[in-house]
């Protein structure tokens, strides 16, 4: 009766690779879905003889599937405008915190939770790196990435600032320039701060800094808000030689703490930003650190997994890094479901890194990968299961028909 056994062993076999193609098929529009392959493997054989020159005579048993492949290849990535939609680009899975395991997912259709914090669909954390004062530490254990909504920034007080200003050379003795400036103090509030340049002979000018009237109470009080700036025939700066520091005021009416800055008289090269040369005097640009409070509006996602969020008040911070998991042997994952997987000591445990780093792919905000599911090769590999299964179907009657010839030769 083994004649039967070696087809149904091929109808089982072949209904494993209609189930896998099926299943190919139904996920053709799941997000990050793997296409599966179906791989054979022959039976054990049975020695039933030998011929005249040595050589076995084996008997094949039938078919087995021998593994079933998911084929890790990239799929296309359309954008979607979402920044909570992420997609790789490369090797690498996102990092879900199920418990006390982490599972890897390809699925970057994420959502927020009611506490800001991001997650997959079905409710599980993403991990990363976390941020500290927007600065992202990635050397730190992996954490939820935290999107702070509904939460307002904290104001940050104006600790320096700088002006872009040149003196005409040729104003007369006593001629003033003005140069406004907008700081902030310690609870957010802004002060428009005058710097006035007075000409007190040639190549010098005498500067000081006032706040408006009101902005200080009657014991508030001025230190370091005046001095002198030189400059050399060329008109270039040649004191002071280094920033101003120390520059406060007090008693601000606000009750804020006192506004204490340095003011910035050299640029980021180190050469002055005020200059004295025979064109008309102006303020060209001004800059200065400070901000007022600002309520949370978005969040975007970099190629390098840095989740910066932004506020109403013009500022940005980084919030946290999306860390990858890169798989050694992605055969060897465990399918959990929902896009995910679990490492087994066959892949082995993943190695975490940043996108955009050695091995690890980039990612791209707004944007979802699509499954990689080949219809034309899925239609054409349906045909050929479904003929090796009419094969073996037909193996089936004939060796019945055989065996009912058989019957009736008995009888």
């Amino acid at each position: 009766m083994a004649s039967f056994y070696i087809p149904l062993s091929g109808l089982d076999s072949d209904t494993t690779a209609l189930n896998t193609i099926a299943n190919n098929l139904s996920n053709m529009n799941t997000t990050g879905y793997k296409s599966q392959t179906v791989n054979f493997a022959d039976l054990f054989y049975t020695q039933i003889g030998e011929e005249g020159s040595g050589n076995l005579l084996q008997q094949g048993a039938g078919v087995q599937t021998a593994d079933i492949q998911a084929q890790f290849t990239q799929g296309s990535i359309s954008s979607t405008g979402n920044s909570t939609d992420v997609a790789i680009n490369g090797n690498g899975f996102f990092v879900l915190q199920n418990g006390a395991q982490n599972v890897y997912t390809r699925n970057g259709n994420f959502a927020l939770s009611s506490t800001g914090n991001l997650t997959s669909q079905d409710g599980l954390d993403v991990l990363g790196y976390p941020a500290v004062n927007g600065v992202v530490n990635t050397n730190a254990p992996l954490a939820p990435v935290a999107v702070p909504v509904g939460q307002v920034q904290s104001p940050q007080a104006t600790s320096t600032f700088g002006m872009t200003a040149n003196l005409d050379s040729a104003a007369a003795v006593g001629a003033t320039v003005p140069g406004q400036i907008t700081v902030y103090d310690s609870l957010g509030a802004s002060h428009i701060a005058t710097v006035t340049y007075t000409k007190t002979a040639n190549n010098t000018w005498n500067y000081s800094i006032a706040l408006p009237a009101g902005d200080q109470t009657a014991a508030g009080t001025a230190t370091n808000a005046t001095g002198t700036l030189t400059f050399n025939a060329s008109g270039a700066l040649t004191s002071p030689v280094t920033n101003v520091s120390g520059i406060a005021f007090t008693g601000l009416t606000d009750g804020a703490n006192s506004l204490s800055f340095t003011w910035n008289l050299l640029g980021s090269s180190g050469i002055p930003t005020i200059t004295q040369v025979n064109a008309s005097s102006a303020v060209t640009a001004t800059t200065q650190n400070g901000f007022a409070s600002g309520q949370y509006q978005s969040f975007t996602v970099g190629n390098d997994g840095t989740v910066t969020a932004s506020y109403s008040n013009g500022q940005t911070m980084a919030v946290g890094k999306l860390a990858l998991g890169v798989i050694a042997n992605t055969q060897g994952l465990k399918q959990l479901g929902a896009g995910e997987y679990a490492t087994t000591l066959a892949s082995g445990n993943a190695a975490i890194g940043a996108s955009g780093t050695a091995g690890v792919g980039t990612l791209q905000d707004g944007s979802l990968e699509q499954s990689n599911v080949n219809i034309s090769q899925q239609f054409s590999e349906l045909i050929i299961a479904q003929r090796a299964f009419e094969a073996n179907s037909k193996a089936v009657t004939t060796f019945d028909s055989v065996v009912q010839e058989t019957i009736n030769m008995v009888h």
